[in-house]
């Protein structure tokens, strides 16, 4: 009970209410002093008032006025005239004098509080107007015991009466709490057990329904990451069955390539110029297609094998993909300008390097191609003090926003109608295998830059 919301809140406002009630108690406390002691004095003045309607009552009667009055004696100021109106012994010396004539606030309160904190039955002489402009001013002499015992009383019953207030705001507002903040929490609750029990269950989405701002935030930010999470698991889940399949069509195709690529021997002894000529790019082409098949039943359907270093020409390289991808049938225009300097050498996986820069200059041939329009593909290299950079530019239409948006992300980031984007998330992966990064610099209706960075790291040539 108490370690939930609505008890908490139970107990706070039981808590707070009684607290306002004691910081109501000391003023009130104060003013039902100052009203006692203002019936007494009007007590007085009516017993005075009655002295001098009949000057001559007896000793008997006079007491009795001066107990229903509840004082001692009774001074009334008349005509510039101070006068002894009733008159009895006074059991001890007076101790304090009140002149409630002039009495601030802060006066009271302290008066009242001291009062409190005395026990002893003091004499105290009180000061104050007659009623009614009666006369000048009317003093009286009485005990202080009858007064803290009227105002102890009158604490207790203001007490009590604060606590009833007090459970009573603190149930109606437990139940409020309850109707108003603990059900829709309950039910956002339940939203989030059922969800996380079945996440591909589109029907364990919450549906916004409440009233209060705050909550219906709430609500609304986690219909937002439940529907964001189920597109996210079914897309994994795609994914997942893709590499599957990917996996067996690797596992026959490499069946089928390796069958290929023993018929490449006997078309090298071919004595026709242009098919020797060709043989070699069959064959290296075949060998990539049967290490790649390899590589992925290998390593699985998620994930990358670890790159292989070595020393790579990337002249060679860079001339290979343009010659490949110049033999493409919807090359048309495309021009594949190989800019690598031909001594430049650096340090990496061969296979994928080429697979790196193949995926780059293949977007951007087949980006110009979809306009219709020639165009060229330009590679470039440098090499700095701490990396290589190869810097693959077009003079193709620009990325689309939405394949900025969604850069190396598969099956998002495409940027022609049909593209699945995968090009740029296995350079992306590759290059980060070897330490390095692909990046786009620019991009927009003069054409699309982008640099792959190989860090030279401990393995500097």
């Amino acid at each position: 009970m108490l370690n939930t919301l609505s008890g908490r809140f139970l107990i706070l406002t039981t808590v707070f209410v009684m607290l306002a009630e004691v910081l109501i108690f000391v003023p009130s406390i104060a003013r039902f002093r100052e009203d006692y002691l203002a019936d007494r004095l009007e007590r007085a003045q009516i017993a005075s008032l009655a002295l001098l309607a009949d000057d001559m009552l007896e000793t008997e009667l006079e007491a009795e006025l001066l107990e229903n009055a509840g004082v001692y004696n009774v001074v009334l100021r008349r005509d510039e005239i101070r006068q002894l109106m009733l008159a009895s012994p006074i059991p001890q010396e007076i101790t304090a004098t009140y002149d409630l004539r002039r009495a601030g606030a802060m006066t009271l309160i302290r008066d009242a509080m001291m009062r409190l904190i005395r026990p002893e039955n003091e004499i105290i002489r009180v000061i104050g107007a007659p009623v009614r402009e009666a006369g000048l001013l009317i003093e009286v002499t009485m005990e202080t015991a009858p007064l803290r015992a009227a105002m102890i009383d009158y604490g207790v019953r203001i007490l009590i009466l604060s606590a009833v207030i007090s459970v009573f705001t603190a149930v109606l507002l437990f139940g409020a709490v309850r109707i108003v903040l603990v059900k829709p929490i309950k039910s956002v609750v339940g939203y989030m057990q059922r969800y996380a029990a079945a996440p591909e269950d589109a029907r364990g989405i919450i549906h916004p329904s409440s009233s209060v701002v705050e909550l219906r935030e709430a609500e609304e930010a986690l219909m937002q990451l439940q529907t964001e999470l189920t597109h996210a698991l079914k897309q994994r889940e795609r994914l997942a069955q893709l590499g599957g399949a990917v996996a067996k069509v690797s596992h026959d195709l490499r069946n089928i390539l390796t069958s290929a690529q023993l018929f490449t021997d006997r078309i090298e002894m071919s004595e026709d110029p242009l098919v020797r000529r060709l043989a070699p790019k069959l064959v290296n082409s075949i060998t990539r297609a049967v290490s790649l098949c390899e590589g992925t039943l290998a390593f699985g359907k998620a994930e990358e094998p670890s790159p292989t270093f070595g020393v790579v020409c990337l002249h060679e390289i860079t001339a290979d993909i343009a010659e490949s991808e110049l033999l493409a049938a919807d090359s048309g225009n495309v021009e594949i300008i190989n800019a690598v300097a031909k001594p430049m050498m650096l340090r990496a996986d061969p296979e994928q390097l080429f697979r790196i820069v193949m995926n780059l200059v293949r977007n951007a041939r087949q980006a110009i191609a979809a306009t219709g329009k020639p165009g060229q593909v330009t590679v470039e290299a440098r090499e700095e003090a701490d990396a290589w950079y190869i810097t693959v530019s077009d003079t193709g239409p620009g990325l689309p926003k939405r394949a900025k948006d969604n850069l190396f992300t598969p099956f998002q980031g495409g940027a022609r109608k049909g593209g699945t984007g995968l090009g740029l998330a296995i350079a992306g992966e590759l290059a980060r295998g070897h330490g390095g990064s692909v990046k786009l610099n620019q991009t927009g209706p003069d054409g699309t830059v982008f640099e792959i960075c190989l860090p030279k790291g401990d393995g500097t040539l």
